[in-house]
C-alpha cells in the first residue's frame, strides 16, 4: 500500500481507538535501542515524534533516551508517577514471515518486548503498533543486527505521521479532578476574582 494510503488508514483506525480515552493522558511508548538496526524502529519515531509538537500524545523513547529491555520497568514506574490513568499506545519493532517485512499492525491489547529474543519483559500498552523489520525463527539477534535501515526509516516515517495525524484530530484535553487534586489545587482557585487583572 502507498505511503498515503497507509498513514490515512492506520490514523483513522488509531482515532477510533484513542478518541473514546481522550479524556486521559494519551502516551506513546517507542521501545527500542539504536545499538541494534532492527531495534532502532521505535527510538527513531520516537525522536520525530519528539519535534512535531504533538497536541495530545506524550513520547517516552527516542534515540537520546530510549526506552528498553534495561530500563523498562523504571520508565513504566516514571509514566505511572507522571501520568494518571494513562492510555498508552506502545511501538516496537517485531520480526515475521519474509512476505511481512514492512508491513505495520495496529491492534488492541499490550505487546511484549523482547519476545522475538526470548526476553522476559514486561508487557506494555493498551494498544500497540507494531513493525516487522525483518524475518524471524532463527538467530534473531543477527538478524537485527543485518536489518536494512532503509526499510526501517521507511516505516518510522509512516508510523509517526499516522501518530501526528492523529494527534492533530483528537480533542483538546480538559483539566480533570484528578489532574487538579494532583497539582494540589482547589478548584475555585481556577476562577478569576473580579481584582484581577488579565496580563
Amino acid at each position: 500500500m502507498e505511503d498515503a494510503t497507509a498513514v490515512k488508514q492506520l490514523s483513522d483506525q488509531l482515532f477510533n481507538m484513542t478518541e473514546i480515552h481522550s479524556k486521559r493522558d494519551l502516551v506513546v511508548v517507542c521501545i527500542g535501542t539504536d545499538r541494534s538496526t532492527g531495534d532502532s524502529l521505535g527510538p527513531l519515531i520516537g525522536t520525530k515524534l519528539e519535534t512535531a509538537h504533538l497536541r495530545r500524545f506524550h513520547v517516552y523513547g527516542t534515540l537520546e533516551n530510549p526506552v528498553h529491555a534495561v530500563n523498562l520497568e523504571n520508565r513504566l514506574a516514571e509514566i505511572k508517577e507522571n501520568h494518571s490513568r494513562p492510555f498508552i499506545l506502545a511501538i516496537d519493532a517485531c520480526l515475521g514471515r519474509m512476505n511481512s517485512v514492512g508491513k505495520i499492525s495496529l491492534a488492541e491489547g499490550p505487546v511484549q518486548p523482547g519476545a522475538a529474543v526470548q526476553k522476559k519483559l514486561p508487557s506494555i500498552g493498551d494498544i500497540h503498533m507494531t513493525g516487522i523489520v525483518n524475518i524471524g525463527g532463527m538467530m534473531e539477534y543477527f538478524v537485527l543486527q543485518n536489518t536494512r535501515l532503509h526499510t526501517v526509516m521507511q516505516m518510522a516515517e509512516t508510523m509517526a505521521e499516522t501518530i501526528v495525524a492523529t494527534d492533530q484530530r483528537l480533542p483538546e484535553q480538559v483539566a480533570s479532578t484528578s489532574l487538579l487534586q494532583s497539582l494540589r489545587l482547589k478548584p475555585q482557585i481556577l476562577l478569576r476574582s473580579k481584582n484581577e487583572t488579565p496580563l
